[in-house]
Formats: structure tokens, sequence, C-alpha cells
């Protein structure tokens, strides 16, 4: 992938609702040009959609955030696929990743209150067949998210202030 790339996404990780216009400045091209590169990129499938990041303690205080790990059986031929895309399609899945290490699978899930969350484990999660076991950790606070802090002060390089 280009430097031209690696800059415009990186741009757009940190603002996703730069102008053309600030962008082309920033990369030394015109609107179009920077306008026709985002294109370029979404068409590749490289960039998937963009997305808001909340202050949740702002925003909806009664939401409840979770990781849960779960050790799967793989299936024969299609190993996680699967169970991934079984689990991808319930409202409360904000990601899965497989992962290395002691379990499979990462599930982020979003619920109203905790016990949300704990029937969306026990009754629907844990029930998928292949699944052999959950662990399901709440998030109590978010610091950072994509890059962004979420309570708005960033500390300076030597993390003085």
């Amino acid at each position: 992938m280009s430097d031209r790339k690696h800059a415009i996404i990186s741009i757009l990780q940190q603002n996703a609702r730069i102008s053309n216009t600030a962008l082309g400045e920033v990369l030394g091209l015109s609107p179009e040009e920077a306008a026709a590169e985002i294109k370029k990129l979404e068409e590749e499938g490289i960039i998937k959609g963009y997305s808001v990041i909340l202050n949740d303690e702002l925003y909806d205080k009664s939401a409840v955030y979770a990781t849960i790990e779960l050790k799967v059986t793989p299936q024969r031929d299609i190993g996680f696929d699967d169970i991934a895309k079984t689990i991808m399609m319930y409202d409360e899945v904000e990601s899965v990743s497989l992962m290395s290490g002691s379990y499979d699978l990462a599930v982020e899930v979003k619920g109203t209150d905790l016990k949300d969350v704990a029937l969306f484990v026990s009754e629907r999660l844990s029930t998928i067949d292949g699944v052999l076991s959950t662990a399901t950790h709440f998030i109590l606070k978010k610091y950072k998210e994509k890059g962004i802090f979420i309570d708005g002060e960033e500390t300076d390089e030597r993390g003085l202030g």
C-alpha cells in the first residue's frame, strides 16, 4: 500500500469528517483528487465504513459493554468462520475477532444493563453448537478508543499533562 493511502487512512481515522479540501491541503492534492483517493479506498474494500466514537458517560450512562471470551470447537473445513458468522448476526454484538492464546473468539457486546448482557451470554452465546465455554469481562471505563482519548484531554509525550 502506498504512503499516500497510509496517510489518508491515518487522517480519516482521527477525523473522518475532514473535508476533501482540508485533506487535500495536508497531502498536497486538489479536493477532487482527495475525494477520488477516498472513493478508491472504499471501492477496494479497504475502508469499510465510518463510525462515531462516543463518550458513553455523557451520551448513554446506562449502556453496558463487555468482552466475552469464547472457547469453541472449530468445524471441519471451515474452522471458526461459521460460528463467528452466527455470532455476528446478533444485534448486541459490536465485534467478533479470532484470537490466539487461551481462547478462540473475542466478542464485544453492548447491553442495556448487566442482566441484559448476562442473559445474552447464557441464553444465546453459550447455547450455540460448538461453544465450549465463555468468560465475560465487563468494561468499567473506556479511556481511549480507536486512537481517540475519550475524556478529550491528551497528555503530552512525556505524560506530564
